[in-house]
């Protein structure tokens, strides 16, 4: 079955993607609960250094499960290094997860507690492989910074997002810094963990900032209006999109 198939409902919905994508019971699944009092303290771990430049930022895309901020990225100039990492990896687009209600969304959990949404910020290793396409599949191919909730920065997304309602639409969308969506705190938790969707490859570094975000219900209500239905299909809102905690399988969450 191709890559197609798989929704976040019904037949086909996260409870079955182990028929379609085996390696979802895997060792190393996303997301997970982040139990506070099992995190271990690490002092090799170092600063985040974050250098993204707004000029970067292309287009915005409905991919038909979420809508993507797509980032130029053939050379190194918006990167993220430090932290758990070794090597620059180029940011190449961010994603949000959100739930049916505002109560709900985060994928990842903080000792149960669940958030409204999560932003996804997805990089690539550099160093080591040539293209995002390349480094998908790698142990090290991606870190991704998550965030539990979202902002006021957003106005300009949620603009973008009237052009691009239904699945496979794209438009320009330029100068974004998404830096903007950040929380002051860049203290974060990390841990080895895969795509929370298929194909939900074993290959991710988790960078998790600690200090939440902010979002309104209004803005968050936004997000439900975008169609997982192509131009001329029955109108399908994306009302939620995010997978629930994995078992952690003896892996350690670091801060």
């Amino acid at each position: 079955m191709s890559s197609l198939n798989w929704s976040y409902q019904g037949n086909n919905g996260p409870d079955h993607w182990h028929k379609l994508y085996p390696i979802a019971n895997g060792e190393r699944q996303s997301p997970i609960d982040i139990k506070l009092k099992e995190v271990k303290k690490d002092a090799s771990l170092g600063l985040l250094q974050i250098t993204w430049k707004p000029s970067t930022c292309k287009e915005i895309v409905n991919v038909g499960h979420s809508f993507h901020v797509n980032f130029e990225d053939k050379d190194n100039q918006s990167v993220l290094t430090g932290g758990p990492l070794t090597g620059t990896y180029r940011l190449r687009q961010f994603h949000f997860h959100w739930g049916q209600t505002d109560e709900q969304g985060s994928e990842h959990t903080v000792d149960g507690k669940k958030y409204a949404s999560e932003l996804h910020l997805i990089h690539w290793n550099a160093d080591k492989y040539s293209n995002v396409a390349e480094a998908f599949d790698k142990p090290d191919g991606l870190a991704i910074v998550t965030l539990g909730l979202c902002n006021e920065n957003l106005k300009g997304v949620l603009k973008a997002l009237d052009s691009v309602k239904t699945k496979g639409k794209k438009a320009p969308f330029s100068d974004f810094d998404p830096s903007s969506l950040l929380p002051k705190s860049m203290d974060y938790w990390t841990y080895n963990g895969s795509l929370t969707h298929p194909p939900l490859h074993e290959s991710v570094i988790w960078i998790i900032l600690k200090e939440p975000i902010t979002i309104s219900s209004e803005q968050l209500a936004q997000f439900r209006t975008i169609l997982s239905s192509a131009e001329g299909e029955a109108p399908c809102p994306i009302l939620s999109n995010h997978r629930q905690p994995q078992p952690l399988k003896g892996r350690v969450v670091r801060d």
